[in-house]
């Protein structure tokens, strides 16, 4: 009894163990994800920097060379501005597909962190029976043209923002919906499911039968 009691001892801690070197691995691979960011950042600001200068020093050695020449030899001397403009110019391309590349660099790492800070939200949710819904809003849901606040949604339900094309929009009582629009909610799961059925379900339409009697 004593041999199960600490065989169970040991499964119980080797468990506890691995859970915790499993959390301290998930911060050490945040900190350095968000370490990584701040790098990448302040390398996109040293290229923007090194961009600015290139275009000072364009303008101060065109104002040189222009003044080292009379104006009447001028003409036969635009070659030497044309490749002073044309060697900026190839530099600052270099510079700015240069700060191109930082940048998606930087957005796939943030939509690393995103995704990693969404996993631990539904999982939260989920410890706590909850959820989060994206939905749609159809042409021809019955959502279509009624407001925020016509939803019959419980207390526990929460309309966390709607998307309309590129923009995100705060989810106030008047705003009304429309096709196309994305909601987000947020609640416990089993009034989630049953709020999901109003944006979802069609329109009742009236039949020709009906409107005759």
């Amino acid at each position: 009894m004593r041999l199960d009691f600490l065989n169970r001892l040991h499964k119980e801690l080797s468990i506890t163990g691995t859970a915790l070197h499993e959390t301290v691995v998930s911060i050490a691979e945040r900190v350095n994800r968000k370490v990584q960011i701040l790098r990448l950042h302040w390398q996109a600001s040293s290229v923007l920097e090194r961009i600015d200068a290139v275009s000072h020093d364009l303008g101060h050695q065109i104002v040189d060379q222009i003044a080292r020449h009379p104006s009447e030899h001028r003409p036969t001397d635009l070659s030497d501005v044309d490749n002073t403009i044309d060697r900026a110019t190839t530099r600052i391309q270099t510079l700015k597909q240069a700060l191109v590349e930082l940048d998606v660099q930087i957005r796939q790492l943030k939509l690393e962190t995103i995704h990693e800070d969404l996993l631990r939200l539904q999982q939260d949710l989920s410890q706590r029976s909850a959820g989060i819904e994206r939905i749609m809003i159809l042409r021809n849901s019955h959502a279509v043209g009624q407001r925020i606040g016509d939803v019959p949604r419980a207390s526990s339900i929460h309309i966390a923002t709607v998307m309309r094309g590129p923009f995100l929009l705060a989810p106030a009582e008047d705003l009304t919906f429309r096709t196309g629009d994305i909601v987000v909610l947020m609640g416990g799961q089993t009034e989630l499911d049953h709020l999901s059925i109003w944006f979802t379900r069609g329109r009742t339409s009236t039949s020709p039968a009906t409107q005759s009697a």
